[in-house]
């Protein structure tokens, strides 16, 4: 993507105007793992916005690496971070080829989705410690500020490991009215050892 780059006003973050349309992408916060349980992103909180400033928001996922094997989620609050526990149902297509061409396999994965769980929503499946393993990414999550609409939100991921490329495709909704203002990103198990998060405010002209 290329176009005009500017500084915002009081803060350390860009704008980027697409040169085939599509708006303007605005970087609010970029947030880089060190052995974090979790990285949340709450509005009003750290210079970060998730409110009805953008219609679209992006969160951009570069080499996560956990510290212990595990999938990779996200979970969303009402409440300004103090339970990140939002009603979601999602859907899961997973595709995955191996480097020695010995396998392959792609098809819809009950295993990771929800229905009308409270519980994190997995953007990956496990991702391993190796030293060169990781996942990037991005999810968009529409509207937040909506109290009329639920939650919906699409991810896709890469990883590579256990000699494997691993795609998935994620899309869900959180099945509140309510607006959300804080997103949870976390592992399964153990913390996010490495790797950067971005959040992205997108204007939808």
């Amino acid at each position: 993507m290329s176009g005009i780059v500017a500084q915002n006003a009081g803060r350390t973050s860009g704008l980027v105007k697409a040169s085939a349309g599509g708006g303007a992408w605005t970087l609010i916060k970029s947030i880089t793992a060190a052995s974090d349980s979790d990285i949340d992103f709450v509005d009003g909180s750290s210079d970060v916005v998730l409110d009805s400033t953008y219609p679209i928001y992006v969160f951009k996922f570069i080499n996560i690496h956990p510290s212990a094997k595990g999938n990779f989620q996200f979970n969303m609050s009402i409440d300004g971070g103090s339970n990140y526990n939002v009603t979601k149902t999602t859907t899961v297509h997973l595709a995955w080829h191996g480097e020695s061409d010995a396998g392959a396999a792609s098809g819809y994965n009950d295993s990771l989705d929800l229905a009308q769980g409270t519980g994190a929503a997995n953007i990956s499946g496990d991702i391993v410690t190796d030293n060169d393993a990781s996942l990037s990414g991005s999810m968009y999550l529409f509207s937040p500020s909506s109290t009329t609409f639920a939650k919906h939100f699409i991810a896709e991921t890469q990883r590579m490991d256990d000699a494997t490329s691993n795609n998935l495709y994620m899309a869900g909704y959180g099945n509140t009215t309510s607006a959300v203002d804080a997103v949870q990103f976390s592992m399964a198990s153990g913390n996010i050892d490495a790797g950067k998060i971005k959040l992205f405010g997108l204007k939808d002209s």
